[in-house]
């Protein structure tokens, strides 16, 4: 082992570790001796950080929501477009890059979610995350005045989800295809009236 492997702390080892499998392989394929050959950590480094795989597990989709929802998805929406109805949109065009990639993985929290067990702790924190990305998308449609943002970002989302298990089939040109559904969804979504807005206004300022 080299020392400046053994220089970074047995929790963040085994994280990366087992964000790299994870990520790549799903969590019920990844066994506890690979993830420990990975990081490099002996048993006992793992059951003093963590008390279970579950553990760990929950600790890498955080890790993963860092890296992938926020480090990622949401910064390169908002550098890739500056209205909120355009980067609703560009969401899709950030997607098709991934899917086209040699490396696309399909999302975690989706993958988590399908192969848990239902109200296991470990399906429960994906739901969480994966709520976690639709309120950006929330945020985005309030921004944009649509009428009932949560509504929009419950279709919404959905054509976000099918889109990469599409792309999991091999549908490569899935967020294409997705963008021009919700293209339409956008368009035709009705907006707050300029009355509307004139009052929501009004009872900010008076807050």
């Amino acid at each position: 082992m080299s020392n400046r492997h053994s220089e970074v702390r047995p929790r963040e080892r085994l994280i990366s570790a087992a964000y790299d499998l994870f990520s790549k392989d799903g969590i019920s394929q990844v066994g506890i001796d690979t993830i420990l050959a990975k990081s490099g950590c002996a048993k006992a480094s793992l059951y003093s950080n963590f008390k279970n795989k579950v553990e760990l597990a929950i600790a890498f989709l955080d890790r993963r929501e860092a890296i992938w929802t926020r480090g990622w998805l949401e910064s390169e929406i908002k550098r890739r477009a500056k209205t909120p109805e355009n980067q609703l949109l560009a969401i899709f065009d950030v997607f098709d890059g991934w899917f086209h990639k040699k490396t696309f993985e399909g999302c975690s929290f989706i993958n988590v979610l399908l192969e848990s067990k239902v109200d296991s702790p470990i399906r429960q924190a994906a739901a969480i995350h994966l709520a976690k990305i639709r309120a950006i998308v929330r945020g985005l449609a309030e921004e944009a005045n649509l009428r009932e943002p949560e509504t929009f970002a419950q279709a919404w989302h959905m054509l976000m989800k099918g889109s990469i298990v599409s792309a999991g089939e091999g549908n490569r040109n899935a967020a294409r295809e997705a963008k021009r559904a919700a293209r339409l969804v956008l368009d035709g979504w009705e907006r707050k009236s300029k009355s509307e807005l004139a009052n929501s206004k009004r009872r900010h300022a008076a807050r």
